[in-house]
């Protein structure tokens, strides 16, 4: 037994999804720490999975089990401010990074209601979410102990859970032929694990896909989607006005009929090593999509470029679960300041798997037809451009005539 299962704790608030991992957690808690296992299930958006879950929770020996609906603040808080940095960690959307500081807030929030000496969660020691729960936790309860059981137990992979569940009769919501290590929330559905850690393994999925279709089963047909914003925050669906909750559960279900959003990557994890997941989110990869479209029309050249490097960080940020920082907190009045001019409406197509862009307009448009036009126009001076090309090139001639023309 380590140093740290000698400790013993009264009462232990656990971050609870009612997978295999913290089914087993709750009777392991109380075989080792003889304490009262409170359970916390967030509900971000996750839909069906939440059925049923009070009764297993006690059916595993859970005292009792909040069930948080924080779909709304999730989506308002973190969703769209990643949306509006533009932030994406080598192509991956965020949606299990973002959804960790809302679900561990709310955990402290509940501990401290509760009296609890600890908190546990189920993360392994071999990704990033031990990393985002945790430092959400010290961001609040910076003296609070915490239990991570996959760096302490003697099971030593998925396979041990499940014979520790069958040996004591858990309830558990998977098989050895199923054991996908999935998350799912409003903003998408990941999937790792089993044939996916071969890279050389087509991903199949027909097999895997929940929220939507693989583009070959996508229709014949495109359908398009008008999406109205106002400062950088999607509002409306075809002209008709819709709160954020309900405007992306249905473009999740057009992104999803469409096969849009699907994204079969090898990332670098934060604790050092690849992994190989694919993740689903038709939804968002349509609002980033427009809104992209959308900041073409509206922001100036430099704004636009150095927004990619800030939506860069920002999704590190997000990516290593550091939203509670300084930093964060510093760049969303960046990202809040380009954005008071991204308001307008964008039409895209969404065709089998592809989202192409298909009309846009903005009433802060920087983009002059009168200007750009190959047509005969009276506000450009076409001889301005001589004088242009000879002060941005003076550098390359006088170097030229230094080497008498040999490069």
């Amino acid at each position: 037994m380590s140093e740290q299962k000698k400790t013993q704790y009264k009462k232990v608030v656990l971050a609870y999804s009612g997978g295999l991992d913290t089914s087993v957690i709750i009777p392991w808690l109380k075989e080792n720490y003889g304490c009262e296992v409170i359970a916390v299930a967030a509900d971000v958006g996750q839909g069906d999975e939440l059925s049923g879950l009070e009764e297993r929770a006690i059916a595993t020996g859970a005292s009792k089990l909040y069930i948080e609906d924080l779909t709304q603040e999730f989506v308002d808080d973190f969703v769209f401010p990643c949306l509006k940095a533009g932030a994406k960690y080598e192509d991956y959307l965020l949606g299990t990074a973002m959804a960790r500081p809302v679900i561990a807030k709310r955990l402290v929030e509940i501990a401290k209601e509760e009296g609890a000496d600890a908190i546990a969660h189920g993360c392994t020691g071999k990704g990033n979410d031990q990393v985002r729960f945790e430092l959400t936790i010290k961001a609040f309860l910076p003296d609070m102990p915490i239990i991570a059981p996959w760096r302490t137990w003697e099971l030593k992979g998925r396979e041990d859970e499940i014979a520790y569940a069958e040996q004591r009769n858990i309830p558990i919501p998977i098989t050895r032929e199923t054991n996908y290590s999935k998350d799912k929330n409003i903003w998408h559905l990941s999937h790792e694990g089993l044939d996916l850690e071969k890279t050389e393994n087509e991903a199949q999925l027909d097999k895997i896909l929940e929220l939507g279709v693989s583009p070959e089963k996508a229709p014949d047909t495109p359908t398009y989607v008008t999406i109205g914003f106002e400062q950088g925050i999607p509002v409306s669906l075809d002209g008709e006005k819709m709160n954020s909750v309900a405007l992306l559960q249905k473009l999740n279900q057009l992104g999803g009929a469409n096969g849009v959003g699907i994204l079969d990557i090898v990332e670098n994890r934060l604790v050092g090593m690849k992994c190989r997941g694919v993740y689903e989110t038709p939804g968002g990869a349509i609002l980033y999509a427009a809104h992209k479209e959308l900041e073409r029309l509206c922001l100036d050249k430099d704004t636009a470029h150095y927004k990619e490097l800030i939506g860069c960080k920002y999704a590190e940020l997000v990516y290593n679960g550091q939203w509670y920082t300084p930093l964060r907190k510093a760049l969303d009045a960046f990202v809040d300041s380009t954005q008071e001019t991204v308001t307008g409406t964008v039409r895209v197509k969404l065709y089998k798997g592809n989202i192409f862009p298909a009309g846009t307009s903005s009433p802060y448009t920087l983009y002059s037809e009168k200007v750009v036009t190959f047509g005969e126009d009276t506000d450009y001076n076409q001889m301005d451009s001589q004088g242009f090309i000879n002060l941005f090139g003076l550098p390359i001639k006088v170097r030229a005539q230094l080497l008498g023309g040999n490069q």
